[in-house]
């Protein structure tokens, strides 16, 4: 059973919106000196080198794969590494090279809606309920209003419309790493993290070698910044956050930081680049909170 989110869960979840909300703009930089398999290759073993210096630093042990509970735990953390790094880090570089960031971004708010399906046959304690399907609603139209109908328009690039649909192939792949991720034994987060990025590096670094080749090290510096911050922050920084929140406030509350993933993406953009602020951002940013709001009350009726 998911216990009641705390204020430190509330805390990392603005968090991971904004280390998440910078994401497609690092993904966008990277292209300009990575092939889109060595970008989720880069950020992952960056991640995984990262996470495993910290554990060495903290003396976190990694569970022993040669008994029963630690076999368990290992499986687990191969499932999260598949469905939460491989496969949605790659669907989305390599979509980026088709699709608006924009459209990227509002995919990601489909992942509340996967997961709230799976975690109602899969997960003790998170059914599904009227006023979470309604806040979910709310909180997804408010993503639409931020983003705008420009979107959804085509841009007529090649392979526009696959890339589309595996965009939301990384919203449903996150959706169900974040399940696998919350039905796992009791383990210590930075060991979860440590195993499952470690087992997505040994898994993608082969073929980004067979398929891209070695690269070459590109000559524009905001290439690697991006890389280096989808490494460390959206990837390392990130996944500490995410397996700490799942364990403890459950999937269902920790999935709606992707509606707030736009908002920071494009506050970030005014921040860091001076882009206009969207007419319609107030606005949306109101929906997102009344759904986000709507979709625990009555969690917060039952503390009452």
């Amino acid at each position: 059973m998911p216990n009641p989110p705390t204020v430190g869960n509330w805390i990392a979840l603005i968090a991971l919106g904004m280390l998440w909300g910078g994401s497609f703009l690092a993904v966008a930089l990277a292209l300009d000196g990575f092939a889109p398999l060595w970008i989720a290759a880069g950020r992952i073993t960056l991640a995984a080198l990262a996470l495993a210096g910290a554990a060495r630093l903290l003396r976190v042990a990694l569970p022993r794969p040669d008994d029963a509970p630690g076999r368990r735990i290992w499986a687990y953390a191969l499932a999260m590494a598949v469905f939460s790094n491989v496969v949605p880090f790659f669907l989305l570089a390599w979509s980026q090279q088709h699709v608006s960031s924009g459209f990227a971004g509002i995919s990601m708010a489909a992942v509340p809606l996967f997961v709230m399906g799976l975690a109602h046959l899969l997960v003790p304690g998170e059914a599904m309920t009227r006023l979470k399907v309604l806040g979910f609603g709310l909180g997804l139209a408010g993503v639409v209003v931020l983003i705008g109908p420009g979107a959804l328009r085509s841009s007529g690039a090649e392979a526009e419309s696959l890339a589309r649909v595996l965009c939301f192939g990384a919203s449903a792949s996150y959706a169900i790493g974040a399940i696998v991720t919350r039905r796992c034994p009791e383990v210590h987060p930075l060991a979860f993290s440590v195993i499952a990025l470690l087992a997505a590096s040994v898994m993608i670094l082969p073929v980004a070698l067979a398929v891209e080749g070695v690269p070459a090290w590109p000559s524009d510096l905001h290439a690697t910044m991006g890389l280096v911050y989808l490494g460390l922050g959206s990837t390392a920084a990130a996944t500490l956050l995410l397996v700490g929140v799942i364990r403890s406030a459950g999937r269902s509350f920790l999935s709606q930081v992707n509606y707030h993933v736009p908002v920071w993406a494009v506050l970030l953009g005014v921040l860091v680049l001076n882009e206009a602020l969207p007419p319609q951002f107030l606005l949306a940013a109101g929906l997102i909170l009344a759904g986000l709001a709507l979709s625990r009350w009555r969690t917060r009726r039952a503390l009452a």
